[in-house]
């Protein structure tokens, strides 16, 4: 049996790369280390993962094949059944653990609202990728619920950010302060309001910041340095059969990892050097096998990694040679 990708999660503050064997309950993590590289191919299709409860995944009964732009490696009916347990869908609405409200920084003007199981920690803001976050209140699931649909229709406090936005300005940030203040001031509008439930605690400007866990430093001197080279950099959107994407990892955010890596550009052939971006909700699924790479290549010949360059063009990614062994597992 393969082992396949479940993507990244975040645990004690650290990313990790989950990997399963359908049918026979097999699990095992490895953490994807900064600065080192890291290269694979895409093997067996992408398949359901089935649906994860009790701290392990169910198998799908059918090991469906699954689109290869979906961001959940899940066929119909085991979304369907995740879906039923869901507190984020409003499907479970009698869980009995205290819930905290969150104000997620992700850039400037880029904040959100949202809930989260207060044994959780941070582990949600984390997974969403969010630079700094602060504490709002903590309480029952449905008054956390109420605050969180009043903070959207009082403030206009959306509780989403596309991830694409995220991406977009996450090597080019303002700096702690900035970040602090834009937090802070969202934070006093929320006290003043009279709508805020009963049940539900206030809690005092206590702001964490992750950008050292992510890595935004080494990402932002990436980023500068690529600019100043003419660089640039892209996003994958699709791994394929025989795909291959490898580079030196910069920082590790919410579910995507960002590469020092190089690519042909769409049209014109030329190769390019800059920061690839792969969304790891788009790994799992697939069968991943370390490989041999160059000095970081995305993309493979007639099989290769599709890639998205932003506002400029889209198209197809090819290899550069070489032979330096990736780190996967």
């Amino acid at each position: 049996m393969m082992w396949r990708s479940t993507g990244m999660r975040w645990r004690d503050g650290r990313a990790v790369l989950g990997w399963s064997v359908g049918g026979r309950g097999g699990r095992r993590e490895s953490e994807p280390a900064v600065g080192r590289r890291l290269a694979f191919a895409c093997r067996g299709g992408r398949r359901c993962l089935g649906v994860w409860r009790a701290g392990r995944y169910t198998q799908c009964p059918r090991a469906a094949e699954v689109p290869a732009r979906g961001t959940r490696a899940q066929c119909q009916e085991c979304a369907r059944i995740d879906r039923s347990y869901s507190v984020a869908a409003d499907t479970s609405v009698d869980d009995p653990r205290p819930y905290g409200v969150y104000l997620a920084y992700f850039g400037p003007g880029l904040l959100k609202v949202g809930i989260t199981a207060v044994e959780r920690g941070s582990a949600r803001l984390l997974e969403q990728g969010a630079v700094a976050f602060v504490w709002l209140g903590r309480g029952p699931l449905m008054a956390a619920r109420r605050a969180e649909g009043v903070l959207g229709g009082v403030l206009g406090v959306p509780d989403r950010v596309p991830y694409a936005r995220k991406r977009a300005v996450r090597g080019e940030l303002p700096g702690v302060q900035e970040r602090m203040r834009e937090l802070r001031e969202c934070h006093a509008r929320v006290w003043e309001l009279a709508e805020w439930p009963e049940s539900l605690s206030r809690l005092p400007f206590e702001p964490v910041d992750h950008s050292v866990e992510f890595g935004i430093p080494e990402l932002e001197s990436a980023v500068e340095r690529a600019a100043g080279d003419g660089g640039g950099g892209v996003v994958v959107r699709e791994l394929v059969e025989g795909g291959v994407v490898a580079g030196r990892l910069l920082a590790a955010a919410g579910p995507d990892l960002h590469l020092w890596s190089s690519w042909r550009a769409p049209g014109t052939g030329r190769q390019r050097t800059g920061v690839v971006v792969v969304d790891t909700r788009l790994m799992s699924g697939w069968g991943l096998v370390a490989v041999e790479a160059g000095d970081g290549a995305v993309g493979s010949g007639a099989s290769g990694v599709e890639v998205s360059v932003p506002v400029v063009d889209e198209g197809w990614g090819a290899a550069a040679g070489g032979g330096v062994q990736g780190d996967l597992f």
